[in-house]
């Protein structure tokens, strides 16, 4: 008798729509759908009023607060995926709603009763623990080979004509925990263009939207020497292509989501340091050194290896594991 066929899922990628945010959701959810027949639907919370995202936590009916245009209503998912604070009013009531049907997951830690969640996959560095904690550097995210041979191919054109070393540069910025001056913006626009200028190389870089604005335009002023192509943050994001395309890649400290994407692709990184920090970030940042991903910007670009980090095919296999395990019960 030949094998029954994995059934095909419903997997809801929820969180407030912020960039990184979603990319988190979207990415563990395709990773589950690369290894089982899914259907993937994005489902970006928003709030009534201002007040309504603040009093949500404290209402037993937080979908009263949802604007009609962002609904949370069954059917529900086979899979909720949630990340964020905004998404943990729903997450947390997934299961009584759908009467268990449905396997819950989020990404982050969620800091309070775990027992809420089927799986909680939050970074190594936050320090969760418990039975149904799978912790994975970094953070979930869309990166894969198909991902990047596309997005180079997109902005061939433009990337082609550059010349060796390629280092791509990207800046994250203010955050709860660090910020990004205008002066030490300027400082490292300069280290970093001096190095390349002695390398021979080009740039390619891109600002996130928590860079700030001042900081933006020292780096812009301070790298326009180098060669290269500083996205001005028009038309399609080059940010994937620039990654594929890099034989070096810069990033700041402040974000693990900037990182562990560098980190998919085996290429050295370097971190820029910036104002601020903390234990959780330096402890995300000890375990790169330690597997040998990345080092602090040294004025160069020494080569090496080591093996991509994959943990979004990680978890999402993990996810399925325990899925499964439930359901053959």
């Amino acid at each position: 008798m030949a094998a029954r066929a994995a059934p095909h899922l419903t997997i809801w990628a929820v969180s407030d729509g912020r960039v990184g945010i979603e990319a988190q959701v979207l990415g563990l959810a395709e990773a589950v759908a690369r290894r089982r027949p899914a259907d993937v639907l994005v489902k970006r919370l928003a709030w009534r009023t201002p007040l309504a995202r603040a009093a949500a936590p404290l209402v037993p009916f937080p979908r009263l607060l949802l604007r009609a245009d962002s609904p949370i209503v069954p059917p529900w998912p086979d899979i909720w995926i949630g990340a964020g604070r905004a998404s943990l009013p729903f997450s947390r009531r997934m299961r009584r709603w759908s009467g268990g049907k449905t396997f819950v997951v989020q990404t982050q830690d969620p800091r309070g009763r775990l027992a809420d969640f089927d799986l909680v996959v939050p970074p190594a560095h936050d320090a969760a623990s418990g039975p149904n904690v799978f912790s994975i550097v970094g953070a979930p995210n869309r990166m894969d080979p198909a991902a990047f041979g596309r997005e180079l191919a997109r902005f061939a054109a433009r990337i082609d004509p550059l010349p060796h070393p390629r280092v791509a540069l990207i800046v994250g910025g203010k955050s709860n925990s660090h910020d990004l001056p205008a002066e030490l913006a300027r400082e490292l626009a300069a280290k970093v263009a001096a190095a390349v200028t002695q390398a021979g190389g080009s740039l390619m870089v891109s600002f996130t939207r928590r860079t700030p604005l001042p900081a933006q335009a020292a780096m812009r002023e301070g790298l326009a020497a180098a060669p290269g192509w500083i996205w001005d943050g028009e038309g399609d994001n080059p940010y994937v292509a620039f990654l594929a395309a890099a034989d070096a890649i810069l990033v700041t400290e402040d974000s693990t989501n900037l990182a562990t994407d560098a980190a998919t692709t085996g290429k050295p990184i370097q971190v820029l340091p910036m104002s601020g920090g903390g234990r959780k970030f330096d402890r995300f940042h000890e375990d790169l050194r330690a597997r040998g991903v990345a080092r602090p910007f040294g004025g160069g670009f020494p080569v090496w290896s080591y093996p991509p980090l994959d943990e979004t095919s990680r978890a999402a296999a993990e996810l399925l594991r325990r899925y499964d395990s439930r359901h053959k019960q």
